[in-house]
């Protein structure tokens, strides 16, 4: 009798931290991974330049045009053969005005940051932009790839627009972060459109993205425990060979227009959370992808935001968790043959989900030929 007791009073006790874990996890069910807010300064959400004490640059066809110091410059004219470098303290924040800046360029980037803290290319006035036509030269040991490349953290804002054209690499890429939050970028690229190692940030601005590889894409090689991707504010229109956005950690969605017309998989992280938006994936592969690519859980959650994903024929899925899904919210119309797979929880506890024409108010988690469990 005793040990019967024991046992039930052991039982009890576990009945009850299940409970208050239970509990805690319904608290903390959908709360947003990452503070928008703390993701932007002022300065990277301003949209103008005070250009008062700044210095105009005349750059020269066949040399490179060295910036060393901490400053505001002017940028302007149509040159080919030349670099924008800029090689400037650790603690030095640069930023780039351009008004009609057209580079042209065989070989190399047609802005290259060496170094500093923080470099801005804010665009105004006439459209600017900026075209490499052939392979990479390496700058020693570090191996160039894209037309615009920085070993710091960037910034892209402004009133006017660029454009950006990599015939053989990427369009602009980061060692560190980068951030969009204005003007109207136009991205071309035989790799990915938009690469950094540690986060792509987007708040606003009219983006374009035709890429043969990933359209954006957040990946440290030397470290997976980083290398996100978020997105509040802005319209994405992408055209990507194989993904559409991806990052190795999370990729978080809260406000913004997003349309994926082509893709392999369209959007694709260890965790993916949608709070808001209006996202539209066209995919031949999956629509929206949950896989172990960093530590931690696999999850592909959905709170809110108008969703709508149309899969290629064959062995596809719209939404495929390699772990836990979850439907708390949201607007979702679907056109595939498997709507749904996890390999864990699948849970709907609220939006609107339409499947084929069809409403429906359960995840049944699909498997290519039909058949398939509820949740």
């Amino acid at each position: 009798m005793r040990r019967i007791k024991g046992f039930l009073l052991i039982l009890m006790l576990f009945a009850a931290v299940l409970t208050n874990c239970l509990a805690q996890a319904a608290e903390t069910a959908g709360a947003p991974l990452l503070n928008g807010d703390e993701l932007f300064t002022a300065r990277d959400r301003k949209q103008t330049a005070d250009t008062a004490g700044a210095v105009r640059l005349i750059p020269e066809s066949g040399r490179d045009t060295v910036i060393a110091g901490e400053g505001i410059y002017l940028l302007g004219g149509t040159y080919r053969g030349t670099t924008i470098v800029i090689d400037a303290g650790d603690d030095a924040k640069v930023q780039l005005v351009l008004d009609g800046l057209k580079i042209t360029n065989s070989d190399s980037p047609a802005v290259y940051v060496k170094s500093a803290d923080k470099v801005f290319l804010t665009t105004a006035g006439s459209p600017s932009s900026f075209q490499v036509t052939g392979a990479y030269t390496p700058d020693g040991s570090t191996h160039l790839d894209s037309v615009i490349f920085s070993r710091s953290d960037i910034a892209l804002n402004g009133t006017g627009s660029l454009e950006i054209v990599s015939a053989q690499g990427n369009g602009i890429s980061t060692k560190d972060d980068m951030k969009i939050t204005g003007g109207t970028l136009k991205v071309t690229s035989l790799k990915d459109g938009l690469e950094a190692n540690d986060s792509i940030r987007v708040s606003g601005g009219n983006i374009t993205i035709n890429s043969q590889k990933d359209a954006v894409h957040s990946e440290n090689d030397d470290d997976n425990s980083t290398g996100y991707v978020f997105i509040s504010g802005g319209n994405l229109n992408i055209n990507a060979g194989d993904d559409g956005i991806q990052g190795t950690t999370i990729v978080q969605i809260d406000g913004g227009t997003i349309t994926i017309a082509q893709s392999r998989e369209g959007i694709e992280a260890t965790h993916v959370q949608i709070n808001g938006g209006t996202i539209s994936v066209n995919a031949g592969d999956d629509g929206i992808n949950a896989a172990s690519k960093s530590p931690g859980s696999v999850i592909l959650e959905v709170n809110g935001g108008n969703i709508t994903l149309i899969m290629a024929a064959g062995d596809t899925d719209a939404f495929d968790a390699n772990g836990n899904l979850f439907i708390r919210g949201g607007t979702i119309d679907i056109t595939a043959r498997s709507a749904f797979d996890a390999d864990g929880t699948a849970l709907m506890t609220g939006g609107h989900v339409t499947v084929n024409g069809q409403v429906v108010t359960e995840l049944k988690v699909q498997t290519f030929g039909g058949g398939g469990r509820r949740h």
